[in-house]
């Protein structure tokens, strides 16, 4: 045998036999988890974002207890703590349905960036106008630079969770068809001519009588966007506390009455 492979072999043995340090014993059994929970936390910061329906001002697109996903590079992945973005595939466009930061206080809501001061929450809505847009709201009607956008009544109904009969209508935001909802007993919240700055969007909820959006509170920035819903993951007719699940006893009921599964993997609109 030669020396050098006398070598390798006597160093082989070596390290075969050297002791096993603490830190190597917890990298060993705890390494492939951290690995995981770093990847995890970084498609969720940088990639896609779950994002669950709180409210119905998305009636009837998105219902209470839908969970979608949300895409957070297609606008351009936003570095953290700045309101830079890399390059996106595309700009924000009309028709979108946005996830965004709002602030928020017991007094109301406020565009994030003129209230960086406020506590932060988490909004969706349908991007209706662009930057340099002019948007005017006129009997629940949306005009977009002075031309209205075409409504259709679907001749359905739709009861809301207050019991309230609501009538459903497909608008055409310029080739983005989607539905909302209108409420032929309210006159809507009437919004007079107003051109949208630079760098800022105008949201709208589709329940149009029952929504907080842009109409009462103001613009908002791309820096402020998540990015678009694009898909729907889950969807339950539940909001109850989450130690209800542990109980077997609710189970069957959550699966069978209150699941939405015809829901689950459809494309948001």
């Amino acid at each position: 045998m030669s020396e050098s492979r006398t070598a390798r072999q006597e160093a082989g043995d070596a390290s075969a036999t050297a002791p096993v340090t603490p830190l190597r014993k917890l990298w060993d059994q705890f390494g492939t988890l951290a690995v995981a929970i770093a990847l995890a936390l970084s498609i969720r910061a940088f990639v896609i974002e779950p994002y669950r329906i709180p409210s119905g001002s998305m009636l009837p697109t998105l219902l209470i207890g839908d969970h979608l996903f949300v895409n957070k590079f297609i606008y351009g992945i936003k570095i953290p703590f700045t309101d830079w973005r890399t390059p996106g595939l595309r700009a924000p466009q009309r028709g979108d349905v946005v996830v965004f930061t709002i602030g928020k206080d017991g007094r109301g809501i406020h565009p994030a960036d003129q209230r960086p001061d406020l506590p932060h929450d988490q909004f969706v809505k349908r991007l209706v106008g662009l930057p340099g847009d002019t948007i005017e709201v006129r009997s629940g009607n949306l005009y977009v630079n002075g031309k209205p956008m075409a409504t259709k009544d679907t001749g359905v109904d739709f009861r809301d969770d207050a019991g309230r009969m609501l009538r459903i209508a497909n608008e055409d935001l310029e080739g983005r068809v989607h539905t909302i909802l209108d409420d032929e007993r309210s006159p809507g919240h009437d919004v007079a001519p107003t051109q949208i700055e630079a760098g800022r969007y105008f949201m709208m909820g589709d329940n149009r009588d029952y929504s907080n959006d842009s109409r009462f509170w103001g613009t908002v920035r791309l820096a402020e966007m998540k990015g678009p819903a694009f898909l729907l993951y889950w969807s339950w007719d539940w909001d109850g506390p989450w130690a209800q699940l542990l109980n077997p006893l609710h189970w069957w009921d959550l699966m069978t009455k209150r699941m939405r599964w015809d829901r689950i993997g459809d494309s948001i609109q």
